[in-house]
Order: structure tokens, then C-alpha cells, then sequence
């Protein structure tokens, strides 16, 4: 295709000719939505869960050895929820998250179909629910055996 063009060029037959203006502003074609589509509590729920468990952890098995470990995995739990919680305020992101009202009413849709409200709370809580319960137990025996 280019040689045939190049013919073109090279005989004179070819004319330039000025860009078209664009009548509206060229706008992204695909809708950016970087909301997770779930309330905020349910995220503060999430990561005070996970937090409660590294609590739990220290307090039973804490020595200054664990110290920086511990340190590390709040920093990683902070920055695992922080950071898509920045990316949500990006601009170009008109969407809010629902409130718990909304949530309430509407529930939320999956990739499988709409789930009910407290279907979507239970399985979003369900593993930082059965960590703090695992924390707990492991404590509990170990401050049995000890």
C-alpha cells in the first residue's frame, strides 16, 4: 500500500489538504467509573478487621522482635485500602460510592447479578471475620498451653 501511495506522491497527483476541526471536544470513549461500587463503612469495617487481627497477634505473641514485622503489615494493610481509595478521587471520576441507605435498597450488581444487601456485607466481611476469630482462638490456646 505504501508503494502505491508513494506512486501517487511521486506522479503529483496527490493534493494535501487541512485537517477537519473537530466540532465537539474528542472525549474518552470509554466511562472511567473507579468506584468500587460498596459504602465506605463496609471498608472501614474491612480494614479495622484486619487491623483488630494484627492487635490480636501482638498482644499474645508480642516481643520486640515482631515489632517491624507488624509495622509492616499495618503499612501494607493502609496502603492495600489507601491507595484505591486516592484512585477513587482521581479526576475524571464523577461517580460517588453508595450511601448505606442506597446500599441498603439497591444492593450492588456483580459480574453475575445483583446482590443483596446483606448477601454483598457477608461476603465482604466474611475472611477479616474468621481471621479475627482465628487470632482469637490461636491466643486463647496459647495462653492455655503456656
Amino acid at each position: 500500500m505504501s508503494h502505491i501511495v508513494h506512486d501517487i506522491i511521486a506522479r503529483g497527483d496527490a493534493r494535501i489538504v487541512e485537517a477537519p476541526e473537530a466540532a465537539t471536544p474528542v472525549r474518552n470513549q470509554v466511562e472511567s467509573d473507579r468506584n468500587f461500587g460498596l459504602p465506605k463503612p463496609l471498608y472501614a469495617a474491612t480494614v479495622s478487621l484486619y487491623l483488630g487481627f494484627l492487635l490480636v497477634m501482638a498482644t499474645a505473641f508480642g516481643n520486640p522482635e515482631l515489632a517491624i514485622p507488624m509495622a509492616i503489615f499495618v503499612v501494607f494493610i493502609v496502603a492495600g485500602f489507601g491507595v484505591p481509595a486516592i484512585w477513587t478521587r482521581l479526576a475524571g471520576n464523577p461517580s460517588e460510592p453508595q450511601t448505606m441507605g442506597e446500599f441498603a435498597l439497591k444492593g450492588i450488581m456483580t459480574h453475575t447479578g445483583r446482590l443483596a444487601p446483606r448477601d454483598a456485607t457477608i461476603q465482604m466481611l466474611i475472611l477479616p471475620v474468621l481471621l479475627v476469630v482465628w487470632g482469637m482462638t490461636v491466643a486463647v490456646i496459647a495462653a492455655l498451653v503456656r
